[in-house]
């Protein structure tokens, strides 16, 4: 049994080895605009061995609208995923930082939000991958959502109200100490749900499907003080 278990330990050497081979420096990309808007944001990578290192697009996977398109631009060229996957192809030299890898990014004519990410192969070894991770949200500027400003804080108003998936709420915490979180209560005052709010973020989306429908009221808190409370209306 023992000879077993060292045979499997160096049988899966070669996988850990080949760990983090490229880092994503750029992590968690963001695009976030109006209607009709085209935003650009590059991809940082870094070849963390003292090997040449080339890598295909093998998938791009995700909920992209219909109405929304990306390309990956690789310097001045680029290309439409979706049609020209297998033209993609990156090449890292030993310890190369690379910083001429963009994300353009069409918000198209629906107001909407999603996420997508794509893996990236080794072309000479499969297990050698790596994965970009993005999400977007477009705004129609028709539609405007409130904000107030706090003396630690800038708040929205929560949206869309009514909600039947996703209720949103964008903020900026303007006093990094502060604690800062919202609580939702019921219409007859039964606690629900409480969310910190994150001072490094300025988004909180809460996911409203499994809330019975009705009508709860959400709080904003600063160091455990009762800042204002509003209605939210959660239907299916």
């Amino acid at each position: 049994l023992l000879l077993l278990f060292f045979t499997w330990l160096w049988l899966l050497v070669p996988v850990f080895s080949e760990a983090q081979q490229v880092r994503v420096l750029s992590d968690g990309i963001e695009f976030q605009g109006d209607l009709g808007s085209t935003q650009r944001k590059t991809i940082i990578l870094q070849n963390e061995t003292n090997q040449v290192k080339t890598y295909l697009l093998k998938t791009l996977r995700g909920n992209i609208g219909s109405s929304q398109s990306v390309k990956i631009c690789i310097g001045e060229q680029c290309f439409d995923p979706k049609k020209e996957l297998a033209k993609i192809k990156l090449t890292l030299g030993p310890g190369e930082l690379l910083t001429d890898l963009y994300l353009d990014f069409n918000m198209g004519i629906a107001s909407t939000r999603g996420s997508f990410d794509m893996t990236f192969v080794n072309e000479s070894n499969l297990r050698d991958q790596f994965v970009v991770e993005a999400r977007y949200e477009v705004d129609d500027p028709a539609v405007k959502v409130d904000e107030f400003d706090y003396k630690d804080i800038v708040l929205s108003d929560v949206y869309p109200n009514p909600s039947v998936r996703i209720a949103q709420f964008d903020y900026t915490i303007k006093n990094q100490s502060a604690n800062a979180r919202i609580a939702i209560n019921s219409f007859i005052g039964n606690p629900v749900a409480d969310y910190a709010l994150d001072p490094e973020r300025n988004v909180l989306v809460i996911n409203v499907s499994d809330f019975t429908p009705g009508i709860y009221f959400y709080t904003l808190f600063l160091n455990n003080k009762n800042i204002v409370t509003k209605k939210l209306v959660v239907k299916k």
